[in-house]
């Protein structure tokens, strides 16, 4: 017996079936071979290391097919009320990225080893080629690109520079209560396939803000001191306020994509929040209003 699982923003199909051996299973067929290659090995790595992810069972001779361990249906976004599992989950985010690095092979990441200037580009195209030209908002491009130049700069260290050793880990990518399933009360990780190495600040933003999660400022805090608490790590909070909007940046540009342009109604709902974190971000910190002067005279209008 087979049942199609809802593939949400991916063009991945998910089938539950039932092996041979009674045991329920989860049947992928992707669309990318290398995409597919990445998350197999990401998941195999990781479950060597002891971390909470699904176990890959079979994999098709083309590796564009393949089973993994059934997890159940429960996404943390659907208990994302529950803040014992929220911070079970940014506790386990530490190990994904630390544990999960020590050994790993960059070079079998997808589409890319490692973040960079140029994938930093590539997530601020996406907002304005997805977002701001399909929205029909005037935009003036040298201004624009200034601001990019600039954010760039400052992801990278502001000397273009990466910076490694504490900040510098497996960067998940898409860390959002929407790929954190819960078995048996506790986080298992997944969608991970586009990670790569990077700065860690990146999964934090992504977590943190998730647009439609709209978690209050009071448990964004709380979250972060377990955060912190875990890692022991010399936090630099004004840093990640520039990987918070970066972020927001990139995830209007996926809802700008899958929907504006694929008119899939989640992403479509999702926009007016995403809006709303840019202008808080704005609202709230000066730093920013210095840094990105023309994100920040769109901003009230996109």
């Amino acid at each position: 017996m087979q049942a199609e699982m809802n593939k949400s923003g991916s063009n991945r199909e998910y089938r539950r079936e039932r092996a041979a051996d009674g045991r329920s299973v989860i049947h992928v067929i992707g669309t990318n071979r290398a995409e597919n290659r990445a998350f197999i090995y990401l998941a195999r790595h990781f479950r060597s290391k002891g971390l909470p992810v699904p176990e890959v069972y079979s994999v098709s001779d083309d590796e564009m097919e393949y089973t993994q361990e059934d997890l159940g249906d429960t996404l943390l976004w659907d208990v994302v009320k529950s803040e014992e599992l929220l911070e079970k989950a940014i506790r386990g985010l530490v190990h994904i990225q630390r544990e999960g690095a020590k050994g790993l092979d960059w070079s079998m990441c997808f589409p890319v080893p490692e973040f960079d200037r140029r994938s930093i580009f590539w997530d601020l195209n996406y907002f304005k080629y997805c977002f701001l030209k399909v929205t029909g908002v005037e935009i003036d491009e040298p201004r624009l690109e200034d601001d990019f130049e600039t954010m760039a700069d400052r992801l990278l260290n502001d000397d273009g520079l990466q910076v490694k050793g504490d900040e510098w880990g497996f960067m998940y990518r898409d860390f959002q209560a929407r790929n954190v399933m819960i078995k048996n009360g506790e986080p298992y990780y997944i969608d991970f396939q586009g990670g790569r190495r990077g700065p860690v600040y990146y999964d934090l933003a992504s977590f943190l803000w998730q647009a439609k999660a709209h978690y209050s400022k009071e448990l964004r805090h709380r979250l972060l001191e377990a955060y912190i608490d875990e890692s022991g790590m010399c936090f630099d909070r004004e840093r990640l306020m520039h990987f918070v909007l970066f972020r927001t940046l990139q995830v209007l540009g996926a809802y700008g994509y899958r929907g504006l342009i694929e008119r899939k109604e989640h992403f479509i709902e999702s926009i007016p929040f995403a809006k709303e974190n840019m202008r808080e971000l704005f609202r709230e910190n000066e730093y920013l209003r210095r840094d990105y002067p023309y994100l920040y005279a769109i901003s009230d209008n996109i």
